[in-house]
């Protein structure tokens, strides 16, 4: 396993005529996945314009699966019904675009696919996360929340049954609070000023107790002027994701 019959880059052989170890791409050949031929559904866009249109049809099956990779990928930054309230915003980081708002509700749909392709603003790409297809998916399932959080009982077909979201949590053995908008707990850390002072904490945890691997607190206590800086401390930054 240590010493394996390979070429290493960049080295020369004298394997090949031309001696080098590294091959040009065999000329009239597409890797695979890479032929592409459908330009839409690779770039989201036609003649350069975003379209309204999906490349595919809108089953209930695409919309499931954009709502399961939604709610891994999107939810943190844009909140699970898309408003841009998500935990990460919570946490004192940049507002996330609301889905819902009068600009991004007159955005064609392959604006969001071309935006998690390529990414926009603050939010990185997530075409390494998420393939063309469940891209397409989520921004369908984008579509889907617009018009929740915008539909009346009219838009609904005859016959077609209206849930409200805390019944379905109730069906499902989900807590009332599923219904409700996302909260941070009240021992979360945030980034946000809380104008908390040390009279507004409970006294019993101004001086927690000392445990084994930290030494009682001082608050007396100076550091020596040459001591060196330490790390390893706990940190009041959210863990990045």
């Amino acid at each position: 396993m240590h010493n394996q019959p390979k070429f290493i880059p960049q080295r020369g052989t004298d394997f090949f005529a031309d001696g080098r170890s590294a091959r040009p791409q065999v000329e009239h050949t597409v890797a695979r996945g890479q032929l592409r031929e459908d330009q839409y559904f690779y770039t989201g866009l036609v003649d350069g314009k975003e379209q309204d249109a999906l490349p595919f049809p809108a089953t209930i099956q695409v919309l499931e699966r954009g709502q399961e990779r939604f709610n891994v990928y999107c939810t943190p930054c844009h909140s699970r019904v898309g408003n841009g309230d998500g935990m990460i915003v919570q946490r004192g980081y940049k507002p996330a675009g609301n889905f819902h708002d009068a600009k991004r509700l007159a955005q064609p749909l392959s604006h969001y696919f071309y935006v998690m392709s390529n990414g926009y603003g603050a939010m990185p790409d997530y075409s390494a996360q998420l393939p063309p297809a469940d891209r397409w998916a989520v921004a369908a399932y984008i579509r889907a929340l617009q018009l929740s959080q915008n539909g009346k009982q009219g838009d609904v077909a005859a016959g077609g049954k209206v849930e409200n979201l805390s019944d379905i949590a109730e069906q499902e053995g989900l807590p009332a609070s599923y219904a409700g908008p996302w909260e941070l707990p009240g021992t979360a850390v945030s980034a946000k000023p809380t104008g908390a002072t040390v009279e507004s904490v409970p006294e019993e945890n101004q001086n927690p107790p000392a445990s084994k691997n930290r030494p009682p607190i001082h608050p007396e206590a100076t550091a020596p002027a040459t001591a060196a800086p330490t790390t390893g401390g706990t940190s009041t930054k959210p863990a990045s994701h």
